[in-house]
């Protein structure tokens, strides 16, 4: 169930393992450091532009010879010139987010495309043009999320279509990745856990406040201006909940309070001012671990349960 399935066939990787994309910080390094321990490592494109992705893209292949995925997001002001780079790296595959990527599979023709999905309208759309999988997010997620929790959109997603469905949102550990597996799904991304992945090269203050973490402290936030994001409480995450409720601030100007408050978190760890994306599980993370120790406890942990129920 864990090895060699559909998605690890069709991808020719060893586990059904993807790493989430996480703007500003899933980069070349981290995404090889991944692919190389038997999952599919993802460079997140977020809201960079065509240079930076083609250079992620050119380093990539430098550290590992394994396959990996480039998320695009379909929302940024360089989603059209990102998407043709993609084509021209030949990119094997391409994870989507925020938005339909229907006008361009024709244009990556020669990859495999992986829509994150959070309903079951959107997969069923995906699927018919010509999906290899999707991603049901759940809105345990950390970054943008959607309405329905994982529990309850990832069966409903794997009823709908007849591909793939990877399962993501609050999968922490091999009981998450288990019970996953039980509800339909192929494969899991985990995205929050490899925060902590010693490849990861976000600044250690963020590191610091996903493992200081307790059940409770994420919020999400945004869901005035239509598209909710999962984000760690701190003096940034009360302002804008705060603003959200405020009918004499327009929703431009909390896109502009809000606008670069990600890097600020990613590259300078700013506790103040930084938007620090992180989902429900966080209270689970205590330590920081080499990428190929976090599949192998994933891999190992959910073997376990599995066995155990299977008796």
């Amino acid at each position: 169930m864990l090895k060699n399935n559909c998605v690890c066939k069709g991808l020719n990787i060893k586990y059904p393992i993807f790493q989430g994309a996480m703007a500003w910080i899933s980069d070349a390094q981290l995404a090889a450091a991944v692919s190389e321990a038997g999952g599919l490592g993802t460079i997140a494109a977020g809201h960079a532009p065509g240079s930076y992705v083609r250079e992620q893209i050119h380093k990539a292949k430098t550290l590992t010879n394994k396959p990996f995925a480039v998320n695009i997001m379909l929302m940024s002001p360089h989603a059209e010139e990102v998407a043709q780079i993609l084509a021209e790296e030949r990119v094997e595959v391409i994870v989507t987010g925020a938005g339909n990527p229907a006008k361009y599979m024709k244009i990556w023709g020669h990859s495999k495309v992986i829509p994150v999905v959070a309903s079951t309208a959107l997969a069923k759309m995906m699927a018919r043009c010509g999906a290899f999988a999707l991603i049901a997010e759940g809105s345990e997620s950390g970054g943008h999320i959607g309405e329905l929790t994982t529990m309850t959109l990832l069966p409903q997603v794997c009823d709908v279509v007849d591909i793939p469905v990877i399962a993501a949102g609050g999968i922490g550990d091999g009981r998450g990745v288990a019970a996953a597996f039980m509800l339909g799904a192929a494969g899991i991304q985990v995205g929050t856990r490899f925060l902590l992945a010693e490849e990861c090269a976000v600044h250690p203050e963020y590191k610091a406040l996903v493992i200081k973490a307790k059940d409770i402290d994420t919020i999400a936030t945004g869901k005035r201006l239509g598209h909710p994001v999962r984000i760690i409480k701190n003096p940034f995450a009360r302002e804008i909940a705060a603003m959200e409720y405020d009918s004499g601030i327009s929703n431009d100007e909390i896109e502009a309070f809000a606008e670069g408050k990600l890097q600020l978190a990613a590259l300078e760890g700013n506790i103040g001012l930084g938007n620090f994306m992180a989902g429900q599980i966080s209270g689970m993370l205590k330590k920081e671990q080499p990428a190929k120790d976090i599949i192998k406890e994933l891999i190992e942990e959910a073997e376990e349960v599995i066995a155990k129920w299977a008796k």
